[in-house]
């Protein structure tokens, strides 16, 4: 049964906060006025999200932008794999691209996302582990371009160069959007054929 969304409902919900429903909530015309009078953000939960396992890290520069991503991923309604770093000590970046590319290419995890300063370097590491796409996107043109063209699996990101407002646009979209045509998936699987190639080379 679908949860509908009425004026009462929102009646002590806090000005200006987030309100987390299900993808298919109906929300009355009496309960979206409240909200846009109280400055309240209805938020939908991406459909079938539930029990995706998205795999998360960052270095020292990312770390802040990598507990707002965690915040983002927990509203959107997937499990959160927290790959670290816990704080904003200096650390290497390769160790964590590597941490979540690894939960991608054994498949532990569904999707995988990283960050750093400028999110290169991250995706440089990443995608030397076989099995993962990685992505460094830093708009929503870029991020649905990854996955409808490229089906990435690992996005990378720089929190030195887009705002966590540009991030939350960047992550909803990616994770949302599918591969695309037929002409798309042959052209990731000869990217795949091409890292076959040198597999097991020394």
């Amino acid at each position: 049964m679908k949860q509908v969304l009425t004026e009462r409902d929102l009646m002590h919900v806090a000005a200006g906060s987030r309100l987390h429903v299900p993808a298919d909530a109906i929300v009355t015309p009496a309960a979206r006025d409240l909200a846009t009078s109280k400055q309240i953000e209805i938020c939908y939960q991406q459909p079938g999200s539930a029990g995706r396992v998205v795999a998360v890290a960052a270095d020292h520069g990312g770390f802040t932008m990598k507990q707002a991503v965690i915040e983002l991923l927990t509203e959107l309604g997937y499990t959160v794999h927290d790959f670290g770093t816990h704080d904003t000590q200096p650390v290497d970046y390769p160790d964590f691209a590597y941490k979540v590319a690894e939960a991608i290419s054994s498949r532990r995890c569904w999707r995988g996302i990283v960050i750093d300063g400028a999110g290169i370097g991250s995706c440089m590491a990443a995608n030397k582990v076989p099995g993962v796409r990685a992505a460094c996107c830093h708009d929503v043109y870029t991020a649905r371009n990854s996955r409808e063209h490229n089906d990435a699996n690992v996005l990378t990101l720089g929190a030195n160069t887009i705002s966590l407002e540009a991030m939350r646009q960047i992550v909803t979209v990616w994770l949302s959007t599918e591969v695309g045509a037929e002409r798309h998936r042959r052209r990731v699987e000869k990217i795949m054929e091409i890292e076959r190639k040198f597999l097991g080379r020394t």
